[in-house]
């Protein structure tokens, strides 16, 4: 078998080991999520070895889509750590085989303290599986790995069983992409979700012109703008735009007395405006829907305050 090859059926078998999850789930998947959703405290999760690389991804994942979680090593737990645990928190336990003793050693108190414990593991009837308070089984039908031993189908449905139970809490939670970027205000979704016209709006030489003027004139000040355009105003208030197309326009159609024409008889009336706290995806989303380059960045008044084009979109 050629070394692709080994990675197609690596793919394959990976692949297959998530789709075989979907008929494993049953009502234990409902009530993890139901746990969760009602948990006060935190959200525990713990594992041993490569589990518990997964649950240090579970736990991220969930902290950064609105379920506050965290790992902690369950070798800790047993040297003074075994107190963060308390009947407000629910604890997500991870063990291909359940029957991990590092875990096992554990519940005895989770069940003391009355603390909701849902194990994850491929084995149903494991100790893990009798004493949780939920199981959810992922149980795979062979590794990916050559010899059958290495974890890897396991460890991938495992960690989709995490992914799901994620997806799950931010359907029920109705967890939206401006509460994502919260929680990721360095990344570029952060920052155009975060971002407002207030922030990226061009305020300095704005090329404001009369509606009155005319477009001989006109056409002067939209080529100095540089932003393809010019702002009519009349008593500080906007009163129209007018766009290098609409002087392209006028000028086919009108040939001779362009130069004499005022611009109020071309600009388009009510051009787009946005308030300074419009969040710059929003901005971005008008303009696609509406096809404009710009947008008008106003007060309550309808007072020009900048303007924000497509490129100062772009962060």
């Amino acid at each position: 078998m050629g070394i692709r090859d080994v990675a197609i059926k690596c793919f394959r078998d990976e692949a297959q080991a998530i789709l075989d999850l979907i008929p494993q789930l049953d009502e234990n998947f409902d009530r993890a999520v139901e746990l969760i959703l009602a948990c006060k405290g935190k959200v525990i999760v713990t594992g041993v070895g490569k589990s518990g690389h997964i649950g240090a991804k579970m736990a991220a994942t969930m902290s950064s889509t609105g379920t506050p979680a965290f790992f902690i090593n369950p070798l800790d737990v047993f040297h003074g750590d075994l107190g963060v645990m308390t009947p407000q928190d629910v604890v997500i336990a991870i063990s291909n085989s359940g029957q991990t003793d590092e875990l096992l050693r554990f519940i005895p108190y989770l069940t003391e303290q009355k603390i909701p414990l849902i194990g994850i593991s491929g084995n149903a009837e494991s100790l893990l599986a009798q004493y949780a308070t939920c199981h959810l089984t992922a149980r795979v039908a062979r590794e990916a790995c050559p010899l059958n031993l290495a974890p890897t189908s396991s460890t991938t449905a495992t960690l989709a069983m995490g992914d799901a139970l994620a997806c799950a809490l931010m359907e029920e939670r109705h967890f939206k992409a401006k509460d994502f970027a919260q929680f990721h205000p360095g990344g570029s979704l952060g920052k155009r979700l975060l971002t407002t016209a207030r922030n990226i709006m061009r305020t300095e030489d704005l090329p404001v012109i009369s509606p009155d003027m005319v477009l001989g004139e006109a056409i002067l000040h939209v080529s100095k703008g540089k932003l393809g355009l010019c702002i009519a105003v009349r008593d500080g208030k906007v009163a129209g735009l007018i766009t290098d197309g609409d002087v392209r326009r006028a000028m086919e159609k009108m040939h001779d007395k362009f130069f004499n024409i005022p611009v109020s008889e071309v600009m388009t009336q009510h051009p787009k405006v946005v308030s300074p706290d419009t969040k710059v995806d929003a901005i971005q989303q008008m303009m696609i829907s509406q096809k404009v380059h710009t947008v008008l960045v106003v007060d309550d008044e309808n007072h020009l305050l900048g303007v924000v084009d497509h490129f100062g979109c772009m962060l």
